[in-house]
């Protein structure tokens, strides 16, 4: 069965006539029951009831009938579809996030991109930097935002911005008097840190392996799952924390955290903006894509 055959099969019902479904789908009147007889072959069952006067469906041909005027219809609304889509109106664009740049980087761009797009509606789901790879990969989203490059030659990475990950304490702890520490002294605190899959906790640990400490060595009071709850436990006094220094720019201000430098030792890391490789993008993926190499800087070349 075809769709050309479900059009006749349609002009013969609402036409009531052999001859003027004819007509109506531009064919000779023996192809139109050509098409009628193998539909009825295929289906093993009697479509249309021809009797003096008309042509009418069977119990059989009234559900065929249903089916056939959705499919049809919604074959004929594929031209305007496409058309919308090019023209990026009534169009969705499904966008993952790991942890800041979905809670940090994405409400800052998002307010900039529906003012000049407002026929994209945006979707973001937030994970971690690993969830997110695999959210691509089973093309839940189109393209991410993470933070960390992972060893992985079906996904295309671009570079997208820096961000610094800095040590904090609550306001008023020992640390907070603005004094550099050393390396040893980290090891007489209790941390609170990120989830495994986290790229902000892969970034720390490689860094901190590189200066001599190893995970292990660490006093970790809590791991926990998100940005904001490692932030607000700092600020409750559950320990320290490396955390990104774009997300804690309010409680800096209001004295609840302070940064803490540490002699030797800075932690920087790129975000990284993905896509499936081999894969165009939509064009309200294109759009965005471009919005945020605008934004951030993000390097085109393949990484």
């Amino acid at each position: 069965m075809n769709l050309k055959q479900l059009e006749v099969f349609l002009a013969v019902v609402e036409t009531g006539s052999f001859s003027r479904a004819a007509e109506a789908t531009f064919i000779t009147q023996s192809t139109v029951s050509q098409h009628i007889s193998s539909m009825e072959a295929e289906l093993d069952l009697k479509l249309l009831d021809r009797t003096g006067k008309a042509v009418l469906p069977t119990a059989g041909g009234r559900i065929l009938l249903d089916y056939a005027r959705q499919i049809v219809s919604k074959t004929r609304e594929i031209p305007f579809a496409i058309k919308r889509l090019k023209g990026l109106e009534d169009t969705f664009l499904k966008i993952g996030a790991s942890n800041i740049p979905g809670s940090y980087m994405l409400p800052m761009v998002l307010p900039l991109f529906i003012p000049h797009y407002p026929g994209v509606a945006v979707t973001i789901l937030q994970g971690d930097s690993r969830e997110t790879v695999d959210r691509l990969q089973r093309e839940e989203i189109e393209i991410g935002i993470i933070g960390t490059l992972f060893d992985d030659k079906n996904i295309d990475f671009r570079p997208l911005g820096q961000d610094q990950i800095v040590l904090v304490v609550r306001g008023d702890h020992r640390w907070a008097k603005g004094r550099p520490i050393s390396m040893r002294e980290l090891l007489s605190e209790r941390f609170i840190i990120r989830e495994i899959g986290s790229g902000t906790e892969k970034t720390v640990q490689e860094e901190l392996a590189k200066a001599g400490i190893q995970p292990g060595q660490m006093k970790v009071q809590a791991s926990l799952g998100s940005n904001e709850a490692v932030k607000q436990a700092v600020v409750h006094g559950w320990g320290a924390a490396f955390i990104s220094e774009m997300s804690i720019k309010k409680e800096l201000v209001r004295g609840e955290l302070a940064v803490v430098k540490i002699k030797g030792l800075k932690i920087f890391r790129r975000f990284y903006l993905i896509s499936r490789s081999k894969r165009d993008l939509s064009p309200p993926a294109r759009v965005f894509v471009n919005f945020l190499t605008e934004m951030y800087g993000a390097d085109k070349r393949k990484k």
